[in-house]
């Protein structure tokens, strides 16, 4: 089952259209957090490489959570991509769109959704034989707007806008027919992970996991 098939609201099982961006710090704390987030129904789990922890992260949730999938953001070269699938990432997010590491990502068997902003973007990354994108920064790159505008040219592209995306936000976008998820900080903000506040964490997944995309 492919990352676009587990966020099609169509799908026989399918996950809360709510993928956290998560920055870790210390990555003892991954495996916990990973449990918290699945037991509040958030199963897709993005873990960037913004921090020296993020790559171990990867490798502690892959090996200890496998009721989650966990894949990599903030990549950005092909190092990167070899890196991250020794650690047991499944996918791969990235800020803005390279054909090199979109291609490293396709050679090692990792689903890769790349950002982009514009249409032009959105043509390069057809190309290169995708149809799930990341639409990013999300507020500062036109929002709910541009993301309608991008609708009509590209019907059988699918995003997951992110950046600038809140709780109370996040309707709106998964309201529009070509959005199947939003990605955001909210679930796991630093403060609670730091805290170990995983309560919080579970709820704020739970309550995530009762949106739908449209």
């Amino acid at each position: 089952m492919t990352l676009l098939q587990r966020l099609d609201p169509g799908a026989l099982h399918p996950a809360a259209p709510v993928i956290p961006v998560i920055v870790l710090d210390d990555a003892t704390r991954a495996v916990a957090l990973a449990r918290a987030c699945a037991a509040g129904g958030v199963t897709i789990l993005e873990v960037t490489l913004r921090t020296a922890a993020g790559l171990e992260a990867i490798r502690r949730i892959a090996s200890e959570v496998p009721q989650v999938l966990v894949g990599a953001g903030t990549v950005l070269q092909p190092a990167d991509v070899v890196a991250v699938a020794a650690a047991g990432a499944r996918f791969v997010v990235s800020p803005g769109l390279d054909a090199a590491t979109v291609q490293a990502a396709q050679q090692h068997g990792l689903e890769v959704m790349p950002g982009v902003m514009t249409p032009s973007e959105v043509m390069a990354a057809m190309r290169l034989g995708l149809s799930l994108l990341k639409f990013f920064p999300a507020s500062a790159a036109g929002g709910v707007a541009m993301l309608q505008a991008l609708g009509g040219p590209f019907p059988s592209i699918r995003f997951c806008p992110t950046g600038g995306i809140g709780a109370e936000a996040a309707p709106a976008y998964l309201a529009l027919p070509n959005v199947v998820a939003v990605g955001g900080s909210w679930l796991t903000p630093a403060a609670a992970i730091a805290g170990g506040d995983w309560d919080l964490i579970t709820a704020r997944c739970a309550a995530a996991s009762r949106l739908r995309a449209g």
